[in-house]
């Protein structure tokens, strides 16, 4: 039921739509197509804007924050080259499925396609990185395309929609509908389909759980780890999924994929049966494995129907939210009698003993012996962590124990340089809690103009750099690939104290392992923005 309440501007009716829509937060930056909403985000104290540094920041930032908080994140960027800098955040959001509606502003109507100032298609540019994109003529048609590209990025398979708004629709007028429907859609499981996966899951001599990043998405964890602990069922995760397991339990493997644990890959290449369950197995993960290691009895479950079977042929399929199918899952459970899996749980506990090999040393600061002092630090505290991408990112990954969804922010499907300071930030806004930003020296200088927004709101994010001075990855790819034929990868980079002293953030600098412990408890003790620069192994190896 629709009620009328009252005629209001384009404008108006964006930031009221906004307002009934639960936004609390919004990423942005301003310019003069959008100066209308501006204005009127002005006269109102519901929704918090943060002032960005770079539009791509505020996509990142919003990217953030959903992943932190589970609601949809929120931008409004202007026209031009306002609008053209979020196609990198978009396309991250995409490809590991978040939910987020950027705003865009773009020429008055009767300008369109006549190459007006700032003006460009974004609506064709963004494509082939949204879920769905709008673009709004007619302020009539404003409301209700707010309120249906929020719906869209928050349904099935979650990620971005951009809607871009002509400059007459902001000073159009309108009737504004106070009472909305909204409706967030979900497939609804097959009864048959779960009914055959829990037969031949528990028929199985040596099962095993993926879980990917789906589960994060369906806030599906504890499902995940019931299920798991009344089967007694060994669990590996992708990257997305870190979290969604407790890392610290006993029937955990680790990660799988090119740059996981041993013992995770080594497991599901010995299972006879795999449960996926959230995850699209992409190349990362599927270049560890030959022949049919990952389809000889495969149980698919993903909200998306598309995934299943797409590249990995499963024997059952089962289209659904994780959270609901696992639960029906563990209701008819009493009708079975559980497999004694205690052999196969006997044999993969041996294979953990492979991820604690010993590395190679040298007299210089390893990342690996960093991730394991700073997970020391951060035990039973209440951090969310994000990374850059690089080595570092992988470090973190292996050597952080993540007990908890939500808590692990990293770029997986796309690999964004300069992600993770902008994902901190946002971070930090939905929860107001310590947030640690995991960054390469590489990786931070490309959106580490965004020091000032952690300075101007006092986010409580830590930035902790390792500073090896080159791009590493790359490097270690020439050292493999290239015979060590090394080539625009040795970076240089500024004074990181200076630079966040020049903020007015608190920082040092590390270069002794013995100094970690103390600038980690100093850098979590004080509710403010830190930045610590670890000086790091140059030529480390994965």
């Amino acid at each position: 039921m629709h009620t009328l309440t009252k005629t209001l501007t384009g404008a108006q009716i964006v930031v009221e739509t906004l307002k009934k829509l639960d936004v609390d937060t919004i990423f942005g930056y301003p310019g003069g197509i959008v100066l209308g909403i501006y204005d009127e985000l002005s006269r109102q104290k519901d929704i918090k804007h943060y002032l960005v540094r770079h539009e791509q920041s505020a996509v990142h930032a919003a990217e953030g924050y959903a992943r932190s908080c589970g609601k949809c994140g929120t931008v409004i960027v202007t026209s031009g080259p306002g609008a053209t800098n979020i196609v990198t955040g978009l396309a991250n959001a995409y490809l590991d499925g978040y939910p987020l509606v950027v705003i865009t502003g773009q020429v008055s109507s009767e300008l369109l396609h006549l190459d007006a100032f700032q003006e460009v298609d974004i609506i064709d540019i963004t494509k082939s990185c949204t879920k769905k994109n709008f673009q709004v003529k007619d302020v009539n048609d404003l409301e209700k395309t707010l309120v249906e590209a929020y719906c869209t990025a928050m349904s099935g398979r979650q990620g971005p929609v951009l809607v871009d708004i002509t400059k007459n629709v902001f000073a159009q007028t309108s009737e504004f509908y106070e009472n909305v429907s909204i409706k967030i859609s979900k497939p609804v499981p097959a009864v048959n389909l779960i009914q055959d996966a829990l037969e031949n899951i528990i028929q199985a001599k040596c099962p095993i759980i993926i879980a990917g990043g789906g589960i994060v998405q369906a806030d599906a964890s504890r499902e995940l780890t019931k299920f798991a602990r009344i089967l007694n069922i060994p669990v590996v995760s992708t990257m997305m999924g870190l979290g969604t397991y407790p890392q610290d339990d006993e029937n955990y493997l680790g990660m799988i994929g090119i740059f996981g644990h041993p013992a995770a890959n080594r497991a599901v290449k010995e299972a006879d049966l795999i449960f996926a369950v959230g995850t699209r197995f992409n190349d990362r993960i599927r270049c560890c494995f030959k022949d049919n290691e990952l389809g000889k009895k495969l149980i698919h479950l993903d909200i998306n129907g598309s995934e299943i079977s797409r590249i990995i042929p499963a024997s059952v399929g089962i289209t659904g939210d994780a959270g609901e199918v696992l639960q029906k899952m563990i209701e008819r459970l009493n009708n079975f009698k559980i497999t004694d899996n205690s052999d196969w749980l006997k044999k993969v506990a041996e294979f953990k003993k492979d991820n604690l090999k010993p590395l190679k040393r040298s007299s210089k600061m390893h990342s690996y012996e960093l991730m394991q002092e700073i997970d020391r630090c951060i035990k039973d505290k209440n951090i969310t962590v994000t990374t850059e991408v690089g080595q570092h990112q992988v470090w973190a990954a292996r050597y952080l124990k993540v007990n908890s969804p939500r808590k692990f922010i990293t770029s997986g499907g796309l690999g964004t340089m300069g992600f993770g300071l902008p994902a901190a930030i946002g971070a930090a806004a939905a929860k107001n809690e310590p947030v640690i930003c995991i960054a390469g020296d590489g990786s931070f200088q490309m959106n580490l103009q965004e020091l000032a927004v952690c300075k101007d709101f006092n986010l409580p994010v830590k930035v902790f750099i390792l500073n090896n001075g080159y791009l590493g990855m790359v490097r270690q790819f020439q050292e493999k690939m290239c015979g060590e034929r090394y080539y625009a990868t040795q970076i240089s980079n500024p004074d990181f104290v200076k630079l966040a002293q020049s903020y007015g953030i608190r920082a040092v600098k590390i270069d002794n392992p013995a100094d970690v412990k103390g600038a980690v408890l100093k850098a979590l003790s004080v509710n403010e923005p830190f930045v610590i620069d670890f000086a790091i192994e140059p030529k480390e190896l994965l």
